[in-house]
């Protein structure tokens, strides 16, 4: 099993990626889930690490120098992809931002390590709607210095449309020359999950697969052949 069918596995147990009738905050009704926020144990936060690391590792095998965590969800996970220490023997050091600048003791706005000029950024995020917290985090590196963001990391692309024709994703990868590599798209999980078993249970079958493929067909960019 790749790490990313064992990833998809993991957010199915860890109730993180689940399906039903669900409205995201566009109002879109869909028929599969990622709540990031239901990660809540060491085991989980050592597990997710791992994946994010094995996605880092095998996109961006150099060139990096520092991990960012977007506040707040991207914080625990910018500290959970630095288990590339632990698996792969790369210290690289991580930071996050504060929603507001502290006017006291060390000050600033940055927490961690501080970067410095020339150094080349990746930002570890989980589900990228709009991409509003990562253009932030760009015009927040371009004020902090000559520094270069190399890179986007998510958990799952949903291959969503954002304000044009292509996804948000791939907006940001047009409008910012950034590179992003998600663990996994929404089409490997369906792909992984159909008609598959995880703990006895079958989570996509022909119901669920069909209205994912509904939702893809409505909302989703088309897939080049």
């Amino acid at each position: 099993m790749t790490y990313k069918e064992e990833f998809i596995t993991f957010m199915v147990r860890a109730g993180v990626l689940t399906f039903g009738d669900f409205v995201t905050k566009s109002g879109r009704k869909t028929p599969y889930f990622i709540n990031t926020g239901n990660y809540k144990t060491g085991a989980q936060a050592a597990q997710l690490g791992d994946y994010y690391a094995a996605c880092i590792q095998e996109h961006l095998p150099d060139g990096v120098d520092c991990l960012f965590g977007p506040a707040y969800k991207g914080i625990p996970l910018a500290v959970a992809a630095a288990s590339l220490y632990r698996t792969y023997d790369r210290d690289l050091p991580y930071c996050f931002n504060r929603k507001e600048a502290k006017d006291h003791g060390e000050g600033g706005s940055m927490v961690g390590y501080k970067p410095q000029d020339g150094d080349r950024v990746v930002i570890v995020e989980d589900v990228v709607t709009a991409g509003t917290a990562v253009r932030e985090s760009l015009a927040l590196f371009q004020a902090l210095g000559d520094l270069k963001v190399t890179a986007l990391i998510v958990s799952v692309d949903r291959m969503e449309r954002g304000t044009r024709d292509c996804s948000t994703l791939d907006e940001l990868r047009a409008d910012h020359g950034i590179a992003v590599y998600p663990i996994v798209t929404v089409r490997e999980v369906i792909d992984t999950l159909y008609n598959t078993e995880v703990d006895g249970k079958i989570f996509i079958d022909d119901a669920v697969r069909s209205a994912m493929e509904e939702y893809l067909e409505k909302y989703c960019v088309k897939q080049n052949a």
